[in-house]
Parts: structure tokens; C-alpha cells; sequence
């Protein structure tokens, strides 16, 4: 035979699979009819287990076998994607347990964030709640957390994310061990500067405070003063310190907001190398709420251990046109070589394609936990 006839024969089995395929999702259809007459769930693993052994048995050698098994787990999955679909559409997957609001109450609001007066947290928390904020610090990123837990805060300004270092682990491990929720998010440029008590100047300085972050992010123009460098908690302590000692020889790396609320002079700005240097501060609060016009979704999701496991929970993206803008992994802890991952993607909770994804993700995941709509 020449390739054109055996390209022939191969174009008139396509014609039969997609015939049949056809054939399987209309019988899914009456499946899903039958699931939403009697509440029975989408997905039945043990079923699915058993059709994948029983059609892997009907071929004749271990590469057909792979991809048999290959083939019908995409078969299954659109199938259950389909019913998802119909079971959505008749109303019967329940509404999700988030309530929608026109606006976030933040007038007489109390908000916590991470650090000292002058940190960058604080300064993105009055860019988004205003100067007049009702306000307070606590030590550490697990304080804010517990603070909203708890109903010391109505919400907490986190740092999430730097354009330069990546996230912090920290803050996505805390989302999905406590019931609180996204809400908010905040940008803001870092501009480290340094500072110096009144009346100090450049030739003046032998020591530098710093977060260490802080200190890598300055190495190019610390490179050029033969200056000690010595680590801080974090930039606003750094001012604060400096401001407290009075010492004209110490300087602190941090942003001007610091600067202004410790009294210390600007002796150079923009001291970190990087002018695109912004850190994205989330808003969080302990109620299950969402703005009406949110945009974007947050969750997190462990997968079981197996091939392909991860690959079939992102299909639900793509079955729902879903664009996902971010994926990060964390390991579980206790678990050897397990991960939990949290995903960002563009939408509503009040959309339909976005419940019928989610719907989707709760039935296949372990532990699925919708982070917040913001």
C-alpha cells in the first residue's frame, strides 16, 4: 500500500471513533439526566478504576495498553466535564457557601498587618483603606492571621508576592491551615532608600540595617561603600533603630514611607538595583464574602500521588475556558514528596463555567479550599 491509501483507511477510522465518541457523550447526557433525578455524585472512582482495567485487558501488547488507559481517562473526564456541565445548568450542584457584596465594609473597619510602623505593609494597607485607617502591628504573619481569626481585625494586609524574590511560603501555608479569606490585593513599588538621622551624610555612614532581602536586593550599590552590614527582623525595625540610637554612623534600608514616620532624612533613594521591584499585599478577612465585580479566583487542592494525577484537576481549566494566571506548590507536611497546590485564575464565583470548575475540582481533589474571589 502507498501512504495515500493507508491515510485514507486512517481518515475513515477517525470517522468511526468520533461517531462513536458522539455516541458515548449522548448516553453520558442521560447519565447526568439520571444523577440529577436521584443526587447521585459525578464521580465514582471505583467505576472508573474498573472500566480502565477491563479495556487495558482488551489489547494485545503493553504500548497499546498505555495508551488505551490514556485515552479513556480522557474520554471519562470529558464525560464528567460534560455532566458537571448539565447538572450546573439544571441547578442542582448548590451554590457555593460565599456570600457577594456590592462593596467591602472598610469604613469603620480594623485592619492588622505584619511588622513595625513604616513597613511596606502598612503603607500598602493606607493605599488601600486610606490614611485614617483604624490600625495595628503584630510580630508576625501568624499574629495577623489569628488576629482576623479571632475578631481582633476585621481584615489583614499581607505580602504575598515580590516581582523579584517570589512568594512567601509563609503566607500560603497560613491560608490553607486557617478559615480566612482573599478579598483584596494590593501592588505596590518597592523603593528601597537610605536613611539617615537628621543632619547625617553619605561619608558619615559605617553601618547599614537591613531586612536581608533588603540587603541582597542593595548589593550593587553596597558594593561601592566599604560599609557593616547586619541583618534586621525587617526594614521598618531597621528604621526604627536607627532613629532610636541617634547614631549619625547608621543607616537603615527602607522605603520612604519609614523614613517619614521615624524622622529620618532620605540620604539616597532607589538604592535596590531593581525599578521594577513591586511587592503584591493581599487583603483578608474571616468571612466567606466576594465583591460582585471580583476578578479573580484563588484556591488550593492536593492531588493523590500518582501520574497524570495534577495534569487531569488543570483540564477543568481548560474544559471551562478558564485562563489560569498562576501556580505554585507547597510541600504537605508529614507527607514525603507530596504537594498541595494553589492555583489563580481569572473569573467570578458568580460565573458559570467558574462553579462548574470548581464543582469539577471538589469531586476530584483532595482537600479543595476556594483561598477568596477578589
Amino acid at each position: 500500500m502507498d501512504l495515500l491509501e493507508l491515510r485514507q483507511q486512517i481518515d475513515a477510522i477517525d470517522e468511526q471513533i468520533v461517531d462513536l465518541y458522539e455516541r458515548r457523550m449522548d448516553i453520558s447526557r442521560q447519565v447526568a439526566e439520571y444523577k440529577i433525578a436521584t443526587g447521585k455524585k459525578v464521580f465514582d472512582k471505583q467505576r472508573e478504576m474498573e472500566k480502565l482495567a477491563k479495556v487495558k485487558s482488551l489489547t494485545h501488547n503493553d504500548f497499546n495498553s498505555h495508551g488505551i488507559e490514556e485515552l479513556f481517562e480522557q474520554i471519562m473526564s470529558m464525560s464528567r466535564k460534560l455532566q458537571y456541565k448539565l447538572l450546573a445548568e439544571n441547578g442542582s450542584l448548590g451554590k457555593l457557601p460565599f456570600i457577594g457584596v456590592e462593596e467591602l465594609e472598610t469604613k469603620k473597619a480594623r485592619v492588622v498587618f505584619q511588622g513595625a510602623e513604616g513597613a511596606y505593609s502598612q503603607a500598602a494597607m493606607m493605599q488601600y483603606f486610606g490614611e485614617q485607617v483604624n490600625s495595628f502591628h503584630v510580630d508576625t504573619f501568624r499574629d495577623a492571621m489569628s488576629a482576623i481569626d479571632e475578631g481582633s481585625a476585621d481584615f489583614a494586609v499581607l505580602p504575598i508576592e515580590n516581582s523579584t524574590a517570589g512568594i512567601v511560603n509563609e503566607i500560603y501555608d497560613l491560608l490553607q491551615e486557617y478559615e480566612n479569606y482573599i478579598v483584596g490585593e494590593q501592588i505596590i513599588r518597592i523603593e528601597h532608600c537610605l536613611l539617615g538621622v537628621p543632619g547625617a551624610k553619605l561619608s558619615d555612614i559605617k553601618t547599614v540595617y537591613s531586612h536581608p532581602q533588603s540587603l541582597m536586593q542593595s548589593a550593587k550599590f553596597l558594593e561601592n561603600h566599604d560599609w557593616q552590614q547586619i541583618s534586621m527582623q525587617n526594614n521598618a525595625f531597621a528604621a526604627k533603630k536607627v532613629a532610636e540610637d541617634g547614631d549619625k554612623t547608621q543607616a537603615a534600608i527602607a522605603g520612604e514611607h519609614a523614613g517619614k514616620i521615624y524622622g529620618l532624612e532620605v540620604l539616597q533613594k532607589g538604592v535596590n538595583h531593581s525599578g521594577t521591584n513591586s511587592t503584591r499585599f493581599i487583603i483578608v478577612t474571616n468571612q466567606k464574602i466576594f465583591r460582585k465585580d471580583a476578578k479573580k479566583v484563588s484556591i488550593c487542592f492536593e492531588v493523590p500521588h500518582e501520574s497524570g494525577s495534577l495534569y487531569h484537576m488543570l483540564s477543568h481549566f481548560i474544559y471551562n475556558n478558564l485562563n489560569m494566571t498562576k501556580i505554585e506548590s507547597r510541600p504537605i507536611e508529614d507527607r514525603n514528596w507530596e504537594y498541595r497546590f494553589f492555583i489563580d485564575f481569572e473569573g467570578n464565583l458568580a460565573d458559570g463555567a467558574v462553579k462548574n470548575a470548581l464543582r469539577g475540582l471538589r469531586d476530584e481533589a483532595r482537600n479543595m479550599k476556594i483561598l477568596g474571589n477578589y
